[in-house]
């Protein structure tokens, strides 16, 4: 575990983030007096206070991106905090660590379900497969920082980011545009086998029958980080064009092999296959920075909008030793998406779990100042956005990726149908 404590101090007050939990205790189903007069609450809101759990990886494969997000969380609550609130009442962070497993999840959601009102971060599909019944019986809305679009079958999930299938949709379409592809071509997908990983699989699936392409496939276990043999198997397959839906270490292995091995073409990775420490290895940047491309949902850090800046600068505010990376947009989409749906159920003057579950459905407008696409929540089954950008690696870049493709949908993944949209 990272840390024990995390603290950030606002203006007006604390913000105090426990791995170990928070002592919130669920309030009574009665009315208490909020921004706009009397509001109904339950488990996880007081009279001054709305607890948000975070259950995410800060040990495991993907601590990166866990504390990445995290910290997004902490910005936005502060921010949120300094003003105010929501609802008369300020934002506490019920932080836990799961290692990215799905047996530790299991117990600590068991914790959280009775001292928070929703989660603020689900991290992991093994995870969130473990909890979805539990989620959906408690009523419980859950954040998930990137998710697989088949998770959509429940209205207690929200995405605050474009689904796996969905960014691999765009992702293979830039290709094609900057030429890098055509139809007929035969491209190698190594993806993880679990429902992330198929997800992702579904989007690259939906464009190869669209253009005629053949898709090589090679799945493997999220344990799985030397390449060698699986990148030498897809060389003689003569495949021209290589996607990755698998974690950094992975990638970085991928990318290293197809180096050694003179295979000359686009790497196409998803959003889970980015982290800042894959700028750090010499190695793996004289590798990858010419033929890595990365569809995902955030901008890159250095993205020029005033909301971009203010996060940047909270972030140096944190003073923490972890490098700055795009996941920390996400982390504060979240919040976004959260403070949105907060304020519709305040003004309906239902702070209950059931009642922000109603509230979410109405929420279809969210702005995020260029962060990610708009944000719309009104279709539980459908994908929260469907617009995407393309980045590359930049080692000399504050977060390690440069932008060439701006966020864009493109007509596939306009045209496609998750699995439960209306």
């Amino acid at each position: 575990m990272r840390k024990s404590f995390i603290a950030l101090t606002g203006a007006a007050s604390a913000i105090t983030l426990a791995l170990t939990g928070c002592s919130n205790k669920a309030a009574d189903d009665s009315p208490s007096k909020g921004g706009g007069g009397s509001v109904k609450t339950d488990i996880g809101v007081t009279a001054d206070k709305i607890s948000l759990g975070v259950l995410t990886d800060t040990s495991g494969p993907f601590k990166s991106g866990g504390l990445s997000a995290l910290y997004g969380h902490q910005i936005w609550a502060k921010e949120v905090n300094d003003a105010g609130g929501v609802c008369g009442r300020k934002i506490e962070l019920d932080v836990k660590d799961h290692g990215y497993k799905a047996d530790n999840a299991v117990p600590l959601y068991s914790q959280m379900v009775t001292n928070d009102l929703g989660l603020m971060q689900l991290l992991g599909s093994p995870m969130l497969a473990a909890l979805k019944t539990k989620l959906s019986s408690d009523k419980m809305l859950a954040a998930v920082p990137s998710m697989a679009s088949n998770n959509l079958d429940t209205g207690t999930i929200i995405s605050t980011t474009a689904t796996y299938d969905i960014e691999m949709l765009n992702g293979l379409a830039y290709m094609q545009k900057q030429g890098k592809l055509k139809d007929g071509d035969k491209i190698g997908a190594i993806f993880l086998s679990n429902e992330a990983g198929e997800n992702a699989m579904a989007g690259v699936k939906a464009y190869a029958k669209k253009h005629n392409i053949t898709v090589v496939e090679s799945p493997i276990a999220a344990t799985d980080t030397d390449m060698t043999a699986t990148v030498t198997k897809l060389k003689s397959d003569g495949v021209t064009l290589m996607t990755a839906m698998t974690s950094p270490a992975t990638v970085s292995s991928i990318g290293v092999q197809m180096k050694a091995q003179s295979m000359n073409m686009p790497l196409l990775g998803w959003g889970p296959t980015y982290a800042p420490t894959l700028t750090a290895n010499p190695e793996v940047v004289a590798a990858m920075k010419d033929n890595f491309y990365l569809s995902a949902s955030a901008a890159s850090w250095t993205l020029d909008s005033p909301t971009a800046k203010t996060v940047r600068d909270e972030f140096k505010a944190l003073k923490v030793a972890d490098p700055a990376s795009s996941t920390i947009f996400v982390g504060y989409l979240a919040g976004k998406a959260w403070e949105a749906i907060l304020k519709e159920a305040c003004s309906a003057g239902d702070l209950t779990r059931a009642g922000v579950m109603k509230a979410r459905e109405k929420v279809d407008n969210v702005k995020t100042d260029g962060l990610s696409g708009t944000l719309d929540f009104s279709d539980p089954g459908a994908p929260t956005t469907r617009e995407t950008y393309i980045s590359q690696l930049d080692a000399s870049a504050e977060g390690g990726t440069k932008e060439v493709g701006k966020l864009f949908m493109s007509d596939e993944a306009k045209a496609y149908k998750a699995p439960y949209q209306k």
